[in-house]
């Protein structure tokens, strides 16, 4: 491994990429130097473009390219309205291949670090492009093909036995949440059945939808299980508080394994982990809480719910670092189903309740810190102005070795 080039505007030690199984993972890259310090001030283009060069750069440590990616995923603050695929042009534009990683880009109010617009998460597999692919593209608008350089976007991509469908609103906006929530599962099952696969095959689900109450949260969740049977992979669908298109109120995206055996798709078996000390969900739902494959373990997002229980209530209702704490030991729990520890994290993914200051970004870093073995994984941290309700103010998910 060498030199770590750039960090985080952070005091405490942590990783900017990590490998765990065939994976290379970065976590919020933004556009820092050595120090931490903000290179660009001077907004969201300049910044996606030194952050793009920042996760270049983590990749690098662990043998890895831009050409690498496989999923890339960002949070950025602009004007509202700012055109989604004007976005994802500037965050491609550094990658030469002609086909794109699969990319999801999130319109967010609030960055951790003061001055920051844009963080960016990657998940790569080295040499993907040297063996079998498969992939799902769909035109850019007439207007973004010179931003695009004339290439597709990518929405649905198999790299081996590893396949990202990026995050997907529904086309009919001017429907409900319950009809867009269908509209969207249902265009991921068609994509994930192009690149021989199925919803069964998904390691990781994560999806965003307008709500502040617990019946809100069920409408939509209520539909999204139907498109799955247990065991369902781990998951993690958190409020969110911008969509582009203006008018979506879900999004959702997957990540998968599928395996090619004798000519044949073939699902892969995979471990699996529920201590009987973390939660379930207040409504009957058939989704895992952590699963284990090739060399890879993934977490649910987990959520300060009272032990062992299925009631959806809080422990310590509203109090950001202790329900920090509390849901780091549902992690730990998780983990050593697997004979692994925090130390062994590759990725960690956080949403938390802030008004958006880096004050209070450094003491939520500060409690997850004290919560890991070692310097902190790779991270990737979403302010939120409210999480599920005011008794909720954190959602946190890995992915480790193992």
């Amino acid at each position: 491994m060498g030199e770590q080039v750039w960090r985080l505007p952070y005091g405490r030690s942590h990783a900017i990429s990590a490998k765990a199984g065939p994976l290379v993972f970065v976590g919020g890259a933004g556009d820092f130097d050595g120090d931490g310090s903000m290179r660009h001030g001077d907004g969201l283009d300049a910044q996606i473009e030194g952050a793009m060069a920042n996760v270049a750069e983590a990749l690098a440590l662990e043998g890895a390219g831009l050409e690498d990616i496989v999923r890339l995923k960002a949070f950025y603050t602009a004007d509202p309205g700012e055109d989604g695929f004007g976005v994802i042009a500037r965050l491609v534009d550094p990658i030469e291949a002609g086909l794109l990683p699969a990319v999801t880009a999130n319109p967010v109010p609030l960055q951790p670090f003061a001055g920051q617009t844009v963080q960016i998460q990657a998940i790569a597999q080295p040499g993907w492009r040297d063996g079998d692919s498969r992939s799902v593209t769909q035109a850019v608008p007439a207007q973004h093909k010179e931003g695009f350089r004339g290439r597709d976007l990518t929405i649905g991509l198999r790299a081996g036995e590893f396949i990202a469908v990026p995050g997907r609103t529904a086309d009919d906006t001017g429907a409900d949440g319950i009809a867009q929530t269908h509209e969207v599962m249902q265009g991921l099952t068609d994509t994930l059945r192009e690149l021989g696969a199925s919803m069964q095959d998904a390691i990781k689900k994560e999806g965003y939808y307008f709500g502040t109450t617990q019946d809100e949260w069920a409408a939509m969740a209520a539909v999204r299980a139907t498109y799955f049977k247990e065991p369902a992979p781990p998951a993690t669908v958190v409020p969110c508080h911008r969509l582009w298109p203006e008018d979506a109120l879900t999004k959702v995206e997957v990540l998968a394994f599928r395996e090619e055996w004798n000519g044949f798709d073939k699902y892969i078996p995979r471990g699996d982990s529920w201590p009987k000390r973390v939660w379930d969900w207040p409504i009957p739902v058939p989704y895992r809480q952590g699963s284990s494959l090739r060399g890879t373990i993934w977490t649910g997002g987990q959520v300060p719910f009272e032990p062992g229980r299925n009631r959806g209530v809080n422990v310590y209702p509203g109090e950001l670092l202790p329900q920090t704490r509390f849901t780091m030991s549902y992690i730990d729990d998780i983990l050593r189903g697997f004979d692994a520890v925090s130390s062994d994290l590759a990725l960690l993914v956080c949403y938390f309740t802030s008004s958006g200051s880096q004050e209070e970004t450094e003491r939520f870093l500060d409690t997850v810190a004290d919560c890991v073995a070692g310097p902190l994984p790779p991270i990737t941290c979403v302010p939120q102005p409210h999480m599920h309700n005011p008794e909720m103010t954190v959602e946190i998910w890995g992915v480790a070795r193992g």
